[in-house]
């Protein structure tokens, strides 16, 4: 199997420019070259193997994405040259922002002023440019408004910025693994990438679209169908896994030595002596008979869109690690469906106040499986998510937040038959004889026998490839990186790492769970990127030429 590592020398490529070219047709060549001798070696996919040495000459990618779900598939859409403008008849229903949008209309929104666009509007996202593009992409969508995007894409393969991303299943990440029976939270549209509306595509399957809201398994085959669709397959890896992604560095006194990895003791003790250089990723492809092929890219800029549910937070509790305990949607409901606990008169234990503990809720109740639902919350706290829902349109949900308000357990009436809510409560432990010990917020302690419990708390993402798991990114660089409570910290219009220069970061890791809002890390990202790809440009023509690439 070969390596992923492009051998080529750009010497001798690069011709001097004469005065007459213009700026663009000279960037244009890079690109052409770029991608095009870049992408054709990317395809026979080289790798290096994990004994080669770094010294090896290498081309170098400008972006290397992890994580291959909507918010890698959407930068990969738009570092391909993708670019939105305002549609020509467009009007936005906010009078200031669409004042602002007409000022440039021959510019798009990527070579826009991004925090002068963003000033003023508000969002279910702590990010500004998050609720920007949402505000173009879904007019007044909180308000309950179907209005049109006010956008329209061009593909200008001028702007192309070469790439890879990686990913450990098909394009569309997490949602390959999601509970197939449910429906999800958002409305489909609100799921869809820019360029392809999911009704249409749904329309197109010959399906009639009964609702508004979807299944995952649909959502995954509209992301897999979108990166073919879009052209965008020969950027991505499938059954890829990383290990390590760090800096390398170089003796900043020394221009033509090699970058190398220095040891961070090393670093402290010279650290005026060396500057930062690329990034280094290692890891494994695994292939069709089960082997894993390692191999080492590198790349100026990295950007993480891994999301955050590949580790379940848990309680970190006495006897947690029981058989009997879940602490996943998948694993409990392969328990019910292979009839595990089919027949068992001792209630399932569901921990958790979210929706995917809704869900397990749910799933339970429909399978006639009694339930004991502990949360930590009043039922009455403002900030669950049921009150945010409209009944109308979640009525199951509303179901399970009625059952919480009415149903609770009381030393009068002990358990209910069906479900039995337990608020302002906490798991002390679980026990071998499969029970567990439940805590009020007064202290009163409450022993119940279970046929088995499902923690739903939340999930971390998986950074274990970084230094220090990834924490040190974090606003409480002390903790583990979590959607809500402690996201990577970036400059908001950028999307750049505060703590890490050419590492970005986007969707759930900074705290967009919610497809509508991730694809503003894209644009973010893109920004950022074109907008150094042309200080590279400008530094070019300045030289005169071939001593000009870095």
């Amino acid at each position: 199997m070969p390596v992923w590592c492009c051998r080529c020398s750009l010497a001798g490529h690069f011709r001097n420019y004469s005065d007459t070219e213009t700026e663009g047709e000279i960037f244009n060549s890079l690109v052409q070259y770029f991608g095009d001798n870049l992408g054709r070696k990317v395809k026979a996919m080289p790798l290096v193997e994990e004994t080669s040495l770094l010294e090896d000459s290498s081309v170098t990618f400008p972006v290397v994405i992890i994580g291959n779900g909507p918010s890698g598939i959407c930068l990969s859409y738009m570092l391909s040259g993708y670019r939105p403008y305002l549609s020509s008849e467009a009007i936005h229903p906010n009078t200031i922002l669409n004042s602002k949008l007409e000022e440039a209309r021959h510019l798009s929104i990527v070579d826009q002023d991004l925090e002068y666009l963003s000033e003023g509007l508000e969002g279910r996202s702590s990010n500004p440019v998050a609720v920007l593009f949402d505000t173009l992409l879904h007019p007044d969508a909180d308000f309950g408004y179907d209005y049109p995007s006010v956008l329209h894409w061009k593909l200008e393969q001028h702007h192309y910025i070469p790439h890879v991303v990686l990913g450990k299943g098909p394009p569309g990440g997490a949602w390959h693994n999601m509970e197939g029976s449910m429906l999800t939270i958002s409305f489909g549209s609100w799921m869809e990438l820019p360029g392809l509306k999911f009704k249409d595509w749904v329309s197109s399957k010959r399906r009639n679209l009964k609702g508004d809201r979807v299944m995952p398994e649909e959502i995954a085959r509209y992301y897999k169908h979108y990166v073919k669709v879009m052209g965008l397959q020969k950027n991505f890896r499938e059954n890829t896994y990383i290990t390590s992604v760090s800096r390398l560095y170089r003796d900043q006194d020394d221009d033509d030595s090699q970058d190398r990895d220095i040891s961070t003791k090393h670093l402290q003790i010279e650290k005026s002596n060396f500057i930062k250089r690329n990034w280094e990723i290692r890891g494994y492809q695994r292939i069709a008979d089960g082997s894993h092929v390692p191999f080492c890219l590198f790349a100026e800029n990295v950007a993480l869109a891994t999301g955050t549910l590949d580790s379940p937070a848990h309680l970190e509790i006495e006897g947690e690690d029981f058989p009997f305990v879940f602490h996943s949607m998948p694993e409990f409901g392969a328990a019910i469906n292979k009839g595990k606990l089919r027949g068992k008169v001792d209630p399932v234990l569901i921990v958790g106040s979210g929706l995917t503990a809704a869900d397990a809720v749910l799933c339970a109740y429909n399978s006639n499986i009694p339930v004991i639902h502990v949360f930590r919350r009043r039922v009455t706290d403002p900030s669950l998510i049921f009150k945010q829902l409209p009944k109308k349109l979640y009525p199951e949900y509303h179901k399970v937040y009625h059952m919480m308000c009415t149903q609770s357990y009381s030393v009068d009436s002990n358990l209910l038959s069906d479900y039995t809510s337990f608020p302002e409560h906490h798991v002390l432990s679980f026990k071998s004889d499969m029970k567990c010990v439940l805590q009020s917020v007064s202290g009163l302690k409450k022993i119940f026998k279970l046929s088995a419990a499902v923690v739903l708390i939340g999930s971390h993402p998986n950074l274990s490839f970084l230094k220090d798991q990834g924490c040190y990114l974090g606003h409480k660089s002390s903790q583990p990186i979590t959607c809500k409570g402690n996201p990577v910290e970036i400059d908001t219009y950028t999307y750049e790492c505060i703590k890490e220069a050419n590492l970005f970061a986007l969707g759930p890791l900074v705290g967009d769970n919610f497809v509508r809002f991730l694809k503003g890390g894209a644009l973010g990202v893109t920004r950022c990127l074109a907008t150094r790809q042309k200080k590279k440009q400008h530094l070019f023509v300045e030289r005169g030429g071939g001593d000009g690439i870095a």
